[in-house]
């Protein structure tokens, strides 16, 4: 095995990992903002309040996890990044969460 073999799969696990933590969090964000703000006059709090958390959450993973940036990233790098991954996921996980909830007949 060469010197870079190993921090090529380092930064592969990261990423995955980083990316999985991401999308488990994005599937279950929303409803556990819903559960907060969905009373009257916060209802509307929902979505921007959900992005901001996923944008946090993957600012966090990505700065723990900085493979998820690239082999080269920094942690600062690895947050941006990580923040941008996590609103993606929230994306993701809303059409997953909406595809358990009403199956592919109701879509």
């Amino acid at each position: 095995m060469k010197l870079g073999d190993m921090a090529t799969a380092s930064v592969a696990g990261q990423r995955w990992t980083a990316v999985l933590i991401l999308l488990v969090l994005g599937v279950f964000s929303l409803p556990v903002t819903a559960f907060f703000f969905d009373g009257e006059g916060s209802e509307n709090w929902i979505i921007p309040v959900a992005v901001l958390v996923m944008a946090v959450l993957g600012a966090v993973v990505g700065s723990l996890l900085p493979g998820v940036a690239g082999p080269d990233a920094t942690q600062q790098r690895g947050a941006l990044i990580g923040a941008v991954v996590g609103v993606l996921m929230l994306v993701l996980g809303i059409v997953v969460f909406f595809l358990l909830l009403s199956g592919f007949d109701g879509a």
